[in-house]
């Protein structure tokens, strides 16, 4: 299991956004799960030529997997997919991201979405929580709802790469109990682990949409160059 450095997250970027995030979630319609959204991937990624046989994950999140404020084609799960694709890697990501997910909503929707694939996924990247800070629910609850998608992938023998997230500094006595969910939910259920998703977005903030919140084209590119190494160790060995 790979960790990365986290960076000290100054207190601007969480004032920006906890007041964006909180205007932007569930104001885009929920794509369907791995459908629309992987077509569109596929078109993007088809001038690529890879050898090999094809490694698919599904990308299962919020806003910042389902591509707010951007093409479908310029979100993280495709442009994960072209990266990967350029690396001599055939993949094909699915994009199960939904705008305003919070952890309990992926819980409900997990067995669907798993159920609703044609083969079963080699990599399963889980990227939740963040609407969870904003809507102020306890991390005993957030912890409890990663646990539980933790333990089905387990059940169904899915590698998982868990994209961890931070709270603001005016979460008080409870940031502690929220920024360690990850870490320990991935070492108890022996996941892949990138401490907190948005660290490149930190110290960047022309990398960040007008919304003061989502990443632009160039941030998800950021974000990709910063993770698709992660992603690449997570998949399982042929």
């Amino acid at each position: 299991m790979q960790l990365r450095r986290l960076s000290i997250v100054p207190r601007g970027f969480w004032v920006l956004l906890s007041a964006a995030l909180l205007a932007a979630c569930g104001s885009e319609a929920p794509a369907p799960a791995g459908q629309e959204t992987a077509s569109a991937q596929a078109d993007a990624a088809s001038d690529l030529p890879v050898m090999g046989p094809e490694r698919r994950i599904l990308a299962f999140g919020d806003s910042l997997f389902a591509g707010y404020g951007v093409a479908q084609s310029d979100s993280y799960p495709a442009k994960l997919e072209a990266a990967l694709r350029a690396g001599g890697i055939n993949a094909r990501v699915l994009n199960a991201g939904v705008s305003g997910d919070t952890t309990a909503a992926g819980l409900q929707r997990l067995a669907f979405t798993l159920d609703a694939q044609e083969e079963k996924p080699e990599l399963f990247i889980l990227e939740l929580g963040g609407n969870d800070l904003l809507r102020g629910l306890p991390p005993k609850e957030t912890r409890a709802n990663i646990e539980a998608m933790l333990a089905e992938l387990q059940k169904r023998e899915i590698p998982v790469l868990l994209m961890g997230m931070r709270a603001p500094p005016n979460f008080g006595d409870l940031q502690d109990d929220f920024d360690n969910l990850y870490p320990e939910l991935a070492a108890q259920y022996d996941a892949d682990l990138v401490p907190f998703f948005m660290e490149p977005m930190v110290a960047n903030p022309e990398l960040i949409q007008s919304d003061r919140v989502h990443p632009t084209e160039e941030g998800i590119d950021a974000l990709v160059d910063a993770t698709k190494a992660a992603v690449k160790d997570a998949l399982p060995d042929l």
